[in-house]
C-alpha cells in the first residue's frame, strides 16, 4: 500500500512540473508555448532536423547568436534543462542605434513573459559572449549577411574562445551562388558557402559536415529586394506575392563546425 501511495505522489509531482515533457526535442518543437506564427514556419526551417544535425543535447550550455525575435529561442529554451542553459547574445542594450535598443528590449520583454525562458541568460553580440572554454555549442541562424566584414571576424573569434574544446559551431545561412562577390552578398543577403567556411577556418574551426536540410532549389537568388523579397519578409508587399510565396523561404546552407579537441 505504501508503495502504491508513493507512486501516486510521484506521478502528481511529475505532472505538476511545467514543460517536463518538452525535455525531448520533438516535444520542444511541438510545444504549445511556441508562438503559432513561428511554428507555422517549421516546414521551411526544419528545426527538429537542424538541431539534431547540430548534435544539440538537452544538458548543453548553448549560445544563440543574434536571436532576433526568438524563433529558435522558443525551442531551445523549452528543450534545455539542468545543467543545460541558453545564452542569448542579442544586440547591445547600450547601443546608440534605436533599432538595436528596441529589438533588445522587445526580446527581453518576451523572455520575462513566460517561465519557459527562466533558463535564458542575456549577453551582447559585440561582447566576449561567455567565459573562455565554457559553452558546449554556439548557433547562428540566418545572420551571417548582417556581419560581413570585421564584425563577422569578431563574432567568429569570440565564439571560438567561448567554446569548450570539441564544442559545436552550427551555422544556417542564406546561400549565395558560388563566386558571388562581396558587394553582391552584402546587397542581396545571400552568403557563399566558401566564404562562411573560409572565415570559420580562419578562426580555428574545423568543418565536420554539411547538410541540405534547409535547401530550396526553387530559390533563384536574383530578386529586386534581395533575399527579403521572399517570405517571411515579402519586401515587395503585394507585387508578385503569390509567386514568392510559391518559391518559399530562401535556399540555405547548414554547416556543422567544431573547435578542435586540442586547440
Amino acid at each position: 500500500m505504501k508503495t502504491i501511495f508513493n507512486k501516486i505522489i510521484l506521478m502528481i509531482l511529475i505532472s505538476s512540473i511545467p514543460n517536463l515533457s518538452a525535455h525531448d526535442l520533438q516535444s520542444a518543437v511541438n510545444s504549445e508555448d511556441r508562438d503559432p506564427k513561428n511554428a507555422a514556419r517549421d516546414s521551411s526551417r526544419h528545426p527538429m532536423e537542424t538541431l539534431s544535425f547540430f548534435e544539440i543535447k538537452s544538458d548543453m550550455t548553448i549560445i544563440e547568436l543574434s536571436p532576433g525575435g526568438g524563433w529558435y529561442t522558443e525551442i531551445l529554451a523549452n528543450f534545455l534543462h539542468e545543467p543545460g542553459n541558453l545564452i542569448a547574445a542579442h544586440f547591445d542594450p547600450n547601443s546608440e542605434r534605436a533599432y538595436f535598443k528596441r529589438s533588445r528590449a522587445n526580446f527581453e520583454k518576451k523572455m520575462s513573459a513566460n517561465s519557459m525562458f527562466d533558463n535564458v541568460q542575456m549577453s551582447a553580440i559585440n561582447s566576449n559572449l561567455a567565459k573562455p572554454n565554457s559553452v558546449d555549442a554556439v548557433l547562428t541562424f540566418r545572420n551571417l549577411h548582417n556581419w560581413l566584414g570585421a564584425e563577422m571576424d569578431l563574432i567568429f573569434s569570440n565564439s571560438y574562445k567561448a567554446l569548450k574544446p570539441g564544442g559545436i559551431f552550427g551555422v544556417v545561412e542564406h546561400r549565395a551562388k558560388p563566386g558571388t562577390s562581396m558587394d553582391v552578398m552584402k546587397k542581396s543577403g545571400y552568403v557563399t558557402e566558401e566564404h562562411a567556411i573560409e572565415i570559420a577556418r580562419k578562426h580555428g574551426f574545423e568543418l565536420v559536415a554539411k547538410s541540405e536540410i534547409n535547401a530550396n532549389p526553387k530559390d533563384t537568388k536574383n530578386y529586386p529586394g534581395g533575399v527579403w523579397t521572399l517570405p517571411p519578409n515579402l519586401r515587395l508587399k503585394d507585387l508578385d506575392r503569390e509567386k514568392y510565396l510559391e518559391i518559399g523561404e530562401s535556399d540555405r546552407m547548414t554547416l556543422l563546425f567544431k573547435k578542435p579537441l586540442e586547440s
